[in-house]
């Protein structure tokens, strides 16, 4: 479409950045009306570039591009400031939150509501944050990815009986049907409380962060497919924060 030619000014972080020919880079993006989009910032590689200091991740910029293509040519960025960027083990989260983004999001779909939780999460984790409080910010932030990306994981009711989930009780969560009574069924095992409080957005609960994270893991590694986060695997072998 004509109207979708030109973009000026638009909210946007960069997700990851590769070589692009001699001087380039393309950059993949995730922008407030946008979505993800990938644009060719020719000459950023030049020491003398502009775009050279700005092509970097959780740096708030507005980015301006054309074209109608799938790879689009960025004409401007703008640093917009306002946040602090994450170090230590909240840069590492930053970065899994990132590939999440490019592995999850399809190119061109807009997704306001996940921008402004990213520039939310990118904010909490720039804070004084301890491993707990690192588990609940990424926790949540994969819960409101997986329902974002359509994905309508049911925490709350038995998939099979339709029934209440009952805190004392054991269950398994199957990707494709949602919370079985754990009665030599296959699935990510997790008690009736976790399921409680996921549905309600809780994460206080030691048990519940560590079920919480098992069966995101499950449900995020099933939407994936084969390909294994490689910051996943990062935070495994550097932190013992484990996503």
């Amino acid at each position: 479409m004509a109207s979708d030619a030109r973009i000026n000014n638009e909210p946007g972080f960069v997700l990851h950045t590769y070589p692009f020919k001699e001087t380039s880079v393309v950059a993949e993006v995730f922008t407030r009306g946008h979505g993800r989009v990938a644009l060719i910032a020719r000459g950023a590689r030049r020491p003398a570039s502009a775009l050279r200091g700005l092509m970097q991740p959780f740096t708030p910029l507005l980015l301006s591009w054309f074209g109608k293509a799938e790879l689009k040519t960025l004409h401007a960025a703008e640093w917009q400031g306002g946040l602090i960027a994450p170090q230590g083990r909240a840069l590492m989260c930053g970065f899994y939150l990132n590939e999440l983004l490019l592995r999850l999001l399809a190119r061109g779909d807009a997704h306001e509501r996940l921008y402004e939780r990213y520039l939310d999460t990118l904010e909490l984790l720039a804070g004084d944050c301890d491993t707990g409080d690192f588990e609940r910010i990424l926790r949540r932030f994969e819960k409101d990815l997986l329902a974002e990306i359509g994905y309508g994981a049911t925490f709350d009711v038995d998939a099979e009986s339709g029934a209440p989930i009952e805190p004392a009780a054991r269950y398994v969560y199957q990707p494709e049907r949602g919370a079985l009574r754990a009665v030599g069924q296959p699935g990510c095992p997790v008690s009736g409380q976790t399921l409680i409080d996921l549905a309600a957005d809780r994460f206080e609960r030691p048990t519940t962060l560590v079920e919480a994270k098992a069966l995101m893991r499950t449900l995020i590694n099933h939407t994936l497919g084969a390909k294994p986060l490689y910051t996943r695997q990062l935070l495994r072998e550097l932190t013992d924060l484990t996503p």
